[in-house]
């Protein structure tokens, strides 16, 4: 890494676009496990 190197910042429209898929897939990790406990209730 060089002194000149220019920041690693991501813009920010990148950012919100990582904190909704990560939102995202936390949400479809959970809608997952309650349809396996649905069906495993069946």
């Amino acid at each position: 890494m060089l002194w000149s190197d220019p920041e690693n910042e991501p813009p920010k429209e990148m950012r919100d676009m990582q904190v909704m898929l990560r939102r995202l897939s936390i949400f479809l990790a959970l809608a997952m496990v309650l349809a396996m406990i649905v069906i495993g209730l069946r």
